[in-house]
């Protein structure tokens, strides 16, 4: 069983940055591809990024790319979202999701846990 929890959302002007957490309980976790999405109200669950469970290989939406980066620190078991130049379209709830044992991939049916979630409001 393995437990995901994000922290770091909140209230952030157009333009702006926000760091996302996700840490990760349970053993192995270098070996978990992670990935994070987002789910604005009545829409569904988008795919924002991913990255390899060594962090070697990544992968972005077209509407992030530029903007955010995914990263991982294995010795902590964290996986990071960093946010910049934020728009309001990226306001959403965000989620951090694990892949075990996992290869890069958008769909989110392949993704095994799923954290409870972060609010991000970026206002104009």
């Amino acid at each position: 069983q393995v437990q995901l929890v994000e922290s770091g959302g909140g209230l952030v002007q157009a333009g702006g940055s926000l760091r996302l957490s996700c840490a990760a309980s349970g053993r192995s976790f270098g070996t978990y591809a992670m990935g994070w999405f987002r789910q604005a109200p009545g829409k569904e669950r988008d795919f924002v990024a991913a990255i390899t469970g060594s962090g070697a290989y990544t992968d972005y939406s077209d509407a992030v790319k530029g903007r955010f980066t995914i990263s991982r620190d294995n010795a902590k078991n964290t996986v990071y979202l960093q946010m910049n130049s934020l728009k309001p379209e990226d306001t959403a709830v965000y989620f951090c999701a694990a892949d075990m044992p996992g290869a890069l991939t958008r769909r989110p049916t392949a993704y095994d846990y799923w954290g409870q979630g972060t609010q991000v409001t970026v206002s104009s």
